[in-house]
């Protein structure tokens, strides 16, 4: 998955410029964090039926975020000339991780979702440092954090 592209500079611009996230890129980050942050609380604050309510919202965005990590590699690999199989294959994994979460109860696809956001981090710490975005990791890193916290505090709930 760490294959080099085959034309980085129509990546980065320049191929030599770090790239890295703008205002608009944090606000929005810290602004997706929303539902992470309130449907954790609210597994753990409302009564049992808004509660299951609130831990199936957080199960299901966070699906959806894991989708998303997937599909970078996917528009990465698109601006490649020959897109490498390891980014094409790694821009399918994560959708299929989310189905199985979604496929779970609320705990335990809880779990999978915090460990599936943890790889997505990983592999993304592989993949963007040649392609100039290590910078981005920083944004991601913490969105990553919020998230699995998040994860993992509702899927306590039910153990708790």
């Amino acid at each position: 998955m760490n294959t080099p592209p085959d034309n980085l500079s129509a990546l980065t611009g320049s191929g030599e410029q770090a790239l890295k996230p703008g205002p608009e890129a944090w606000a929005l980050g810290l602004a997706g964090l929303l539902p992470f942050v309130l449907g954790a609380a609210g597994v753990w604050l409302l009564n049992l039926d808004w509660s299951a309510l609130a831990a199936t919202a957080l199960l299901t965005y966070a699906a959806v975020i894991v989708s998303f990590l997937g599909g970078i590699h996917w528009g990465l690999a698109m601006r490649q000339v020959r897109a490498p199989r390891g980014w094409l294959i790694w821009g399918v994994l994560p959708s299929v991780l989310a189905w199985a979460g979604l496929l779970l109860n609320s705990a335990w696809g809880l779990l999978l979702m915090a460990a599936s956001l943890i790889l997505c981090y990983v592999v993304d710490c592989q993949i963007y440092r040649p392609l100039h975005l290590g910078r981005w990791l920083i944004l991601r890193g913490l969105l990553t954090f919020v998230a699995v916290v998040s994860c993992l505090t509702g899927a306590a709930a039910f153990w708790g």
